[in-house]
């Protein structure tokens, strides 16, 4: 039989070997991508400022990152208020009941659907019964549906991590259920709402199969939201799965790798500013 520090030590062993592996692996995949695609960002003149021409294998990318960041923008600031007020209204405004259940379950079932099916959803009701058709409206709505478990699950674990002595503190000072949500829960689990937050912006930034059938693929610059756009993630796709540009395929990839890092940083970067204020207000 093992000896329990002999155990330890191998468990630990285990545990390093894996986290290291995974973080290689991680780290191999982003380089290679990065070493094949910036070179391209930087020499391709243009790259960044027109638009693609000749399906793509001319020309930039201008009016793809235009499509990915409204396609984004449109889904984000749809699905954090349903979001946050499903999450909130789990954790603060109701207790434990078969409606509680029915909604987590809807949300856990939803969270697993693949995207494609959110896709087929989009077309459906959105482009074809709605009358929407090929448009930003339509991708934006799409990519909102498909995020909103992701918002709701992470913002209710992060509202349930919050001290009862908060909310018992402030009610003991008058405050209502409502000042006591806003003033004194929302802030200290803003942390790991906005983790949430840029969890569901990496997966719009990223995703192509809901945005095919929903919003398009038309390369050119959009005038309004009832525009066809093709976002950058399907320019990627298309570009490599056709052979159209390996070249233009590595830079577009390169270019999405470091728009999600810029995001995710600008986010931690204003939490902690925030949360900090925060801290020295108390």
């Amino acid at each position: 039989m093992i000896k329990p520090r002999i155990a330890q030590k191998i468990a630990k062993i285990v545990i390093w070997s894996a986290a290291v592996l995974v973080l290689a692996v991680l780290a191999a995949v982003i380089l290679y991508i990065l070493i094949k695609g910036v070179p391209v960002i930087f020499t391709n003149e243009g790259f960044l400022t027109q638009n693609p021409q000749d399906m793509g294998r001319a020309g930039g990318i201008l009016s793809t990152i235009v499509g990915t960041l409204l396609l984004t923008f449109l889904a984000v600031i749809i699905a954090i208020p349903f979001g946050l007020g499903t999450a909130f209204y789990l954790a603060e405004y109701t207790k434990e009941s078969w409606v509680t259940k029915v909604i987590r379950f809807g949300v856990e079932s939803l969270a697993g659907i693949p995207s494609i099916i959110y896709g087929l959803f989009g077309f459906i009701f959105f482009v074809d019964i709605l009358g929407l058709g090929f448009s930003i409206i339509s991708g934006g709505l799409t990519l909102a549906v498909m995020v909103l478990p992701t918002i709701i699950r992470t913002s209710e674990e992060a509202i349930k991590t919050v001290p009862k002595s908060y909310r018992e503190t402030s009610f003991s000072l008058g405050a209502t259920k409502w000042q006591t949500t806003l003033k004194a829960v929302f802030p200290s689990a803003i942390r790991g709402i906005v983790n949430g937050v840029i969890l569901s912006v990496g997966r719009c930034v990223a995703e192509t199969a809901a945005v095919i059938f929903t919003a398009g693929i038309v390369f050119h610059m959009p005038t309004s939201a009832f525009s066809s756009v093709r976002s950058m993630a399907v320019h990627f796709y298309i570009l490599a799965s056709e052979e159209i540009s390996m070249e233009k395929a590595f830079g577009t990839a390169s270019l999405l790798i470091i728009l999600i890092l810029i995001i995710n940083v600008g986010a931690n970067t204003l939490v902690n500013r925030l949360t900090s204020k925060e801290g020295k207000r108390k």
